[in-house]
């Protein structure tokens, strides 16, 4: 079969398509022919270097968000449409049966750590595959496992979302914050938004967002201090990092929650610890969802008028142009491989 891996890390260039041997599936897996497949940021970071997950080994194919139909597999019938969730606990250590897969020792992720869907097929554990319902298109289902489930985690379990409450979301026409917008809505708050190009205004808007904040033209602290009277939000959902962090402080109204899930511009971000603890701001690291946490909010997108716009597709060869498209910031929606 086609595969998209990198032997090395770096730059674009460092993503070739290989022949691999269709992969076997064993007990308890399942042979998935993907049909689609989302990027995402997670993608480039792997590429560039260094790994972030502990596990991660060279050749590496990429590839979380995965739909398709089941070649083979143990307990689920053949022809089966599916979505992936790419988070594989080992279900036998004490965290686990705990309930708390998600901080796993031993986890695994597909496209993270282990082969994912840059490719014609993969292996998935049974336990990870969802039936996608009739009607429904396999490529919005390749693109809700991990922005849905990590703004659904980020919003309500580690933000505790209130109807009522203003949320500031940052980076709005990203796939996370797309999520995030609809969710936030859904649940009876007012979003205020970030978008780095006044191209991506009109779209922050259709997706839900209240007010629109234009960071090439507006500032994001006078401006959420203004449409709020002075007040400030209630909670910040940052996946951006150093880059929006001081903004989404300087936001907050008093005892206000800062939830942050991401660092696509960096690692290490400044606190004004005065600031802080003189308002009661509550600094909050959003850590993975659980298993638990994912039929749920599957269920929920498929029932509550969700959408994922698609911002572009392309053919897996094509795995670096669509690289190329998200690293530069280009995309509003999510950016698809089509194997």
């Amino acid at each position: 079969m086609r595969a998209v891996r990198h032997h090395v890390h770096g730059g674009l260039d460092a993503l070739v398509v290989d022949d691999v041997p269709v992969p076997e599936p064993g007990p308890d897996e399942a042979l998935v022919r993907v049909e689609a497949c989302a990027v995402n940021f997670l993608d480039i970071q792997q590429r560039r270097g260094p790994a972030l997950i502990p596990g991660f080994r060279l050749p590496h194919i990429a590839g979380m968000d995965i739909a398709g139909t089941v070649e083979a597999g143990d307990g689920i019938p053949t022809g089966t449409r599916v979505v992936v969730n790419p988070a594989v606990p080992c279900d036998d250590c004490d965290t686990c049966r705990s309930g708390r897969d998600g901080h796993c020792p031993n986890a695994k992720v597909l496209g993270g750590t282990i082969p994912g869907g840059y490719a014609e097929y993969v292996v998935v554990p049974v336990a990870n595959l969802y039936p996608v319902p009739d009607g429904r298109d396999l490529v919005e289902a390749a693109v809700v496992p991990t922005i849905w489930m990590t703004a659904n985690h980020a919003l309500h379990v580690t933000g505790r979302a209130a109807a009522g409450e203003t949320v500031l979301v940052h980076a709005g026409g990203s796939g996370v914050s797309t999520a995030a917008i609809q969710l936030a809505r859904a649940a009876g708050l007012r979003v205020i938004s970030t978008v780095s190009r006044p191209e991506k205004a009109d779209y922050v808007r259709a997706i839900g967002a209240d007010v629109v904040i234009d960071t090439s033209a507006q500032d994001i602290v006078g401006t959420v201090r203004e449409v709020t009277d002075g007040r400030g939000v209630d909670l910040v959902l940052d996946h951006v990092g150093p880059a929006t962090w001081a903004a989404g402080l300087f936001s907050l109204a008093a005892r206000g929650r800062l939830v942050f899930f991401g660092n696509t511009t960096g690692d290490v971000a400044e606190t004004n610890l005065v600031y802080a603890y003189h308002f009661g701001l509550q600094l909050l690291g959003s850590d993975p969802y659980d298993r638990a946490e994912f039929a749920p909010v599957l269920d929920a997108y498929w029932s509550g008028g969700f959408r994922t716009p698609i911002d572009s597709e392309f053919a897996l060869t094509d795995a670096r142009a669509a690289q190329e498209r998200l690293e530069l910031r280009q995309a509003t929606g999510k950016v698809v491989l089509r194997p």
